[in-house]
């Protein structure tokens, strides 16, 4: 073989690599890069089956979605992340873990929170404070009104709760004298107590809040001893949460039972 064929043959050689490689640049320049991020994940307190990755409120009771946990996972920076979806089907029936704190109700009389207030009962349970000028009146107007209509079913059947999200201001003189203007009666019980258990309490059930002009209308209805809880709007038409109420005494919720409430 001549000097020029070699020479020939070689340059042939060295051209057909320099295409191979580029060919393989270009295949790995379109694949999308991978990176590791990090993916948080929100869901309502009382229904864990509504889930988001961005913060919220839960369609079904207005409660502000919680900080689940973040998950670190790979995914494509060429292609966003899928959606959060939010089930349309109503929450399991569940045990809630509710601490048995120590609190005051309006008479002055020191209570365990689960033991004395909550345990083998059906409650409903709304959330006040008595300097406010907002909502807490016709949460309150609206506890009287089902009261009403319940008869002598409530402290026997249903124990209603109303919480005060200002403990520091709410004696039980204060919550006492509150609840007498909405003519409650014996199975109405209105709770106080030091601010450190009560937070603990309100954590508990979901009503937490920096200041308490902001907490929620909601109504919490539940019947311990069958594990049936749920929420609703606390400002829903009477006819409405005492429908709710004598589904949870009997341990049942319909197809719609969860869903919000509408006034």
């Amino acid at each position: 073989m001549t000097r020029l064929a070699l020479f020939t043959l070689l340059l042939l050689a060295s051209f057909v690599l320099a295409v191979d490689a580029q060919a393989q640049s270009n295949r790995t320049a379109v694949t999308p890069a991978q990176s590791k991020r990090v993916v948080r994940s929100y869901s309502c307190p009382m229904h864990p089956d509504v889930k988001s990755t961005k913060p919220g409120k839960c369609p079904k009771c207005k409660m502000d979605l919680k900080l689940v946990k973040n998950e670190t996972s790979a995914v494509s920076e060429n292609k966003p992340p899928e959606p959060a979806t939010t089930p349309e089907t109503p929450a399991s029936p569940r045990k809630m873990v509710i601490p048995d704190v120590s609190v005051l109700d309006q008479d002055g009389n020191e209570r365990h929170f689960y033991t004395d207030l909550i345990k083998d009962k059906t409650v409903a349970i709304n959330f006040i404070f008595t300097n406010c000028t907002t909502i807490c009146p016709p949460l309150a107007a609206t506890f009287a009104r089902v009261q009403k209509d319940l008869g002598d079913r409530v402290g026997k059947d249903v124990h209603f709760i109303s919480i005060s999200v200002d403990p520091l201001t709410d004696t039980p003189e204060r919550l006492k004298a509150w609840g007498a203007k909405f003519k409650a009666g014996a199975g109405w019980t209105f709770v106080t107590g030091e601010k450190q258990e009560i937070d603990k309490l309100l954590n508990a059930l979901g009503a937490a809040v920096s200041k308490r002009e902001d907490h929620t209308p909601m109504m919490i209805i539940g019947n311990d001893s069958k594990a049936v809880w749920t929420r609703t709007y606390g400002l829903a038409g009477t006819r409405q949460i005492v429908g709710l109420i004598t589904d949870v005494m009997a341990g049942t919720l319909a197809e719609t039972a969860n869903e919000e409430a509408k006034p």
